[in-house]
């Protein structure tokens, strides 16, 4: 058992317990609120003057999948052979013994949705993953929780140097389209066939990846930039009736009435850092804000390595300084992530039940001179200041 007491505790499920406690068991919070009594066998750890928050989630990095400092030997991320590729599995280069993984837990970031770049049209399956382990089939929260896609830039820039389809847009839009709807033909096929075999499709790999796409289980995971890219993937989507989360998403305040009339949970970022590419050239941390008062549902993303994964609440604080409200830029990063992702029964708040996922601060995770004083894990203290 493990006993926090005299802490400032941010649930992001309700008011900050001022004055607070909290009992772990089993790698789960069973209590919490201010007047708990620490069993006799508890671990107490005495946050007096310190603030408590859920472990940080990161919706959308590429951790694991381009380790530090190695180059072509880690870099998994793009296999750019191929412009559609959903049979890939992110957890199948994921190697939690990148330093960068330590990192993360150091600042408070225990949780991340990581997978394959944006080569590609589609890339292959996201997992989420906790950042704490050796073993990331001991880590992983879901195996596959979205299918990645990419338009925009990268798609056609790739490809065009091979001189292979897609090198517009309209190439990508194709490629993607043609996908779908080939898996939708597989599905019907599979579902007309029952239980004969001698009817059933030939085995297709690819289509198989696809098929909770089309059935609605997972959504698309849409890289896009620019507005016009943007409202491709949503066109896309809406015709072929698949789920959606708009990834990036650098120009939502230009459209951001536009998209919460759509309804689309968008995951945005990296606002941080120069703009090296055309696609970026509307990227501000105004973005966070506009979309919020707009009615949108969104995440803030490091998407690491570009912003390295701790600096994940740096991220949110630029936000905040750029107008977005403190707590709905907290909401970004712990349970604004875990329900697009559809983790938030394990993650993402402290409450009655979750994970015991939960970090100590010396101060507000805003301020850059804070530091975490422990980040818990399933309810063990695997890092102390």
């Amino acid at each position: 058992m493990l006993f926090i007491k005299n802490a400032e505790i941010y649930t992001m499920a309700g008011e900050i317990i001022q004055n607070g406690c909290l009992l772990v068991e089993d790698g789960k919070i069973k209590e919490i609120g201010t007047d708990l009594v620490a069993p006799l066998d508890a671990v107490t750890l005495d946050a007096t003057g310190k603030k408590v928050f859920p472990g940080f989630i990161d919706a959308h990095c590429h951790i694991g999948m381009w380790e530090e400092g190695i180059g072509f030997e880690g870099a998994d991320g793009n296999e750019m052979t191929d412009p559609v590729t959903p049979h890939l599995r992110a957890i199948d280069a994921l190697n939690p013994r990148d330093e960068a993984f330590e990192n993360a837990i150091k600042g408070g970031v225990t949780t991340a949705a990581t997978g394959p770049g944006s080569a590609n049209v589609i890339g292959g399956t996201f997992a989420v993953v906790k950042l704490y382990g050796d073993r990331i089939d001991d880590m992983v929260i879901d195996p596959a929780v979205a299918m990645k896609c990419a338009f925009g830039e990268n798609p056609k820039r790739v490809y065009a140097e091979k001189k292979l389809m897609p090198t517009t847009r309209m190439g990508t839009a194709a490629k993607l389209r043609e996908t779908l709807a080939k898996a939708n033909e597989y599905k019907d096929k599979i579902e007309a066939a029952g239980d004969d075999m001698s009817k059933m499709p030939a085995y297709d790999m690819k289509l198989e990846a696809m098929l909770p796409v089309v059935k609605g289980e997972i959504p698309l995971k849409a890289h896009a930039h620019r507005a016009d890219d943007i409202f491709t993937s949503i066109r896309i989507a809406k015709e072929f009736g698949v789920k959606l989360t708009l990834e990036h998403c650098t120009e939502g305040h230009l459209i951001s009435g536009h998209l919460a009339k759509e309804g689309y949970p968008a995951i945005i970022g990296p606002s941080f850092g120069n703009k090296s590419k055309f696609e970026l050239n509307n990227k501000t941390f105004d973005t966070p804000k506009a979309m919020v008062e707009a009615g949108c549902k969104i995440a803030i993303m490091t998407d690491s390595p570009v912003i390295p994964l701790e600096y994940l609440p740096m991220c949110a604080a630029l936000a905040h300084k750029s107008g977005l409200d403190e707590m709905e830029a907290l909401k970004c990063i712990t349970i604004n992530p875990a329900e697009i992702l559809g983790v938030q029964n394990r993650v993402g708040s402290l409450e009655v039940g979750k994970d015991a996922d939960i970090v100590i601060w010396d101060r507000h995770p805003f301020d850059l001179q804070a530091h975490v004083e422990y980040t818990i894990v399933n309810g063990e203290v695997v890092y102390k200041k």
